[in-house]
């Protein structure tokens, strides 16, 4: 069964996936502005990377997220949560990869729907319900 969506319903779907993953997603980053981010470098160290990387967690979880709903620099925007979502899960969460929760849902889910609602958000295009931007910052 096929149904064509007019152009108004899919910009619809790009704005509410937009602001979904987005909106979700700054709350972590809000968290962290709140109670800063004093224990990531040691957690990065612990993991081989390099502790000053930890100040880019406010890229992927208060630009990058603030970015993609107001529809500016969606591709860009998309890339940080998703690079984001990676880092987390290699430095936390690796050992959940084939793992249930309490409740019998995937113990990544959370991190699994803000990567692919990133990636989504990215293919799909900002949208026409968008900030709009001319120039470089259209290509990004």
């Amino acid at each position: 069964m096929t149904t064509n969506r007019t152009p108004a319903e899919r910009d619809a779907g790009a704005l509410l996936l937009r602001l979904t993953v987005g909106g979700l997603m700054l709350f972590h980053g809000v968290d962290k502005l709140m109670g800063g981010i004093d224990w990531l470098p040691g957690a990065l160290a612990k993991n081989g990377l390099p502790g000053f990387l930890a100040p880019g967690v406010y890229v992927g979880e208060v630009v990058g997220p603030v970015l993609l709903m107001l529809g500016v620099a969606t591709r860009s925007a998309a890339a940080a949560i998703i690079f984001t979502m990676l880092v987390a899960v290699y430095m936390l969460h690796s050992g959940d990869l084939f793992s249930l929760g309490s409740h019998g849902e995937y113990a990544l889910e959370l991190h699994v729907f803000y990567a692919a609602g990133a990636l989504a958000s990215a293919l799909m295009g900002p949208g026409r319900y968008a900030v709009p931007t001319k120039g470089w910052l259209a290509k990004l």
